[in-house]
């Protein structure tokens, strides 16, 4: 049946949506949920600061990724009289890493223990498979078999069994070559590692649910907002609204006012940090990740995620299979600089992001240490061949014939002026200025981000609550 629906806004924050539907309620949870999409539509193309709506918040979070759109839902489930707002500067959430990762959720294995990678992961996974429980949202719990080619390897592999014992990964257990077949038949190895409650989830999914469950909060999301800058709100009429409310986040033509901001900006965190007057250090450099997908015929070949043992001689993971939810298999991923920020093609060239990354100490130092293993990745993006070789090591059926390239993400790698890679959270203020010290920067949420966003959104609320005290707003 047709739905009608007449939306009109209320003041600052309050949204009213009457909806007449000639069975006088939605029938299901989709119908529901593309009403809401729709409201949400409206409302970004008006909802922005005027003399007679002005856009006023306690609490600004800017980035609609999965980290940025889990912070705001959390202020809202803790402190549900305040005012909040979501800034994203696309057209809808999760269009960058939340929406271009493998989709995995990780248990916690690789991380060193007492890390808060490692106490955020295996605290976020359990939240996300409730998270997904209430919220109907679709996931595989397919495992994870972590896995072991040579005696060299093996070695490796006992230090990681190790960290999946200290880090109380559930479910955790150790495989020898014969057992492996059982877990995934046409898998090879000398050991390994399996890990059950790994799975699989669309994130975009997952963050749109957020975005849906924030709006219905109270809070407002506004979307094609690009933050251009932070400054003291100078532009209120009103004394008191200018003391209340003293800081202002600047886009392109649009303005919100507010008590205090938290940036979850991923690319562009440590440019938005630098606009508070923080620190350049770290730097994000953007990696990008080139997938390859398994073709039809062959994806009965693999239904677990099967990754290998990483080389401590090497910055990153190396390539492995990812099942997908909607039934392909990914290859991959490689690990080349992206020449943009949001570069996914070796053609995306951006001239301000190149030079800024070339010409940074840490990645000068970073490229020296690994010019080797840089150059052997370039070689993996041009002949995918060499990937397929790689990976013929756990399951030897799979052959050049059988992949074709793939999507590819964009990393947001936090780098030191050393050359040292940032391998866990970063969290940011700059106390010397009235601005700087209303504004709190998550300046590094590696991977596993995504999995452990819910446990990662409720310590930056911690923070947030601790430096601002939001609790007397």
């Amino acid at each position: 049946m047709a739905a009608f629906t007449i939306v009109s806004n209320l003041k600052s924050r309050n949204l009213m949506s009457v909806c007449f539907n000639l069975n006088a309620k939605y029938t299901t949870p989709a119908v529901y949920q593309n009403e809401r999409r729709i409201v949400r539509d409206w409302k970004n193309q008006r909802h922005y600061s005027t003399d007679e709506d002005p856009c006023l918040y306690d609490v600004v979070v800017v980035g609609g990724g999965i980290v940025g759109m889990a912070t705001a839902r959390e202020l809202l489930n803790q402190h549900p009289t305040i005012k909040v707002a979501l800034l994203e500067k696309e057209k809808k959430l999760a269009l960058h890493q939340t929406g271009h990762n493998s989709g995995v959720i990780h248990a916690g294995i690789y991380y060193k223990p007492k890390s808060l990678k490692a106490t955020l992961c295996v605290k976020g996974l359990h939240l996300m498979y409730k998270y997904c429980d209430s919220n109907n949202i679709p996931y595989k719990k397919c495992g994870k078999l972590i896995v072991a080619t040579d005696k060299t390897e093996c070695e490796q592999l006992d230090d990681l069994i190790d960290r999946g014992k200290k880090n109380n990964v559930p479910g955790m257990r150790v495989l020898e070559g014969h057992e492996i077949k059982k877990i995934e038949p046409n898998c090879k190895g000398v050991r390994a590692i399996w890990s059950p409650h790994t799975g699989i989830i669309n994130y975009a999914q997952v963050t749109e649910s957020m975005g849906l469950e924030f709006e219905d909060l109270g809070g407002d999301i506004h979307l094609n907002f690009k933050v251009t800058g932070f400054r003291t709100n100078k532009s209120s009429n009103s004394e008191s609204e200018r003391a209340q409310y003293p800081l202002e986040i600047v886009g392109n033509k649009k303005c919100v006012k507010t008590r205090y901001a938290v940036v979850c900006a991923g690319l562009y965190s440590d440019k938005l940090a630098v606009m508070t007057g923080c620190k350049r250090s770290p730097k994000i450099v953007p990696i990008r990740g080139e997938y390859m997908l398994l073709n039809d015929k062959k994806v009965n070949l693999v239904s677990r995620n099967i990754y290998p043992v990483p080389n401590p001689k090497y910055p990153f993971l190396g390539v492995h299979f990812t099942p997908r939810m909607d039934g392909s298999v990914w290859l991959g991923p490689n690990a080349v600089l992206a020449f943009k920020r949001e570069g996914y093609r070796w053609m995306d060239f951006s001239i301000v992001d190149f030079i800024g990354t070339v010409t940074y100490p840490g990645f000068i130092k970073l490229a020296a240490k690994n010019a080797k293993f840089g150059m052997q990745e370039m070689v993996k993006s041009i002949y995918f061949k060499k990937q397929v070789d790689d990976l013929r090591k756990f399951i030897p059926d799979v052959t050049v014939n059988d992949v074709k390239r793939g999507p590819a993400g964009v990393r947001a790698q936090a780098l030191d002026s050393k050359g040292n890679l940032v391998d866990d959270f970063v969290f940011d203020l700059n106390e010397k200025t009235e601005v700087g010290k209303r504004v709190l920067h998550c300046r590094n949420a590696p991977s596993p981000g995504a999995t452990s966003s819910l446990a990662i959104a409720e310590l930056i609320v911690q923070r947030l609550n601790e430096q601002f005290n939001l609790c007397m707003l």
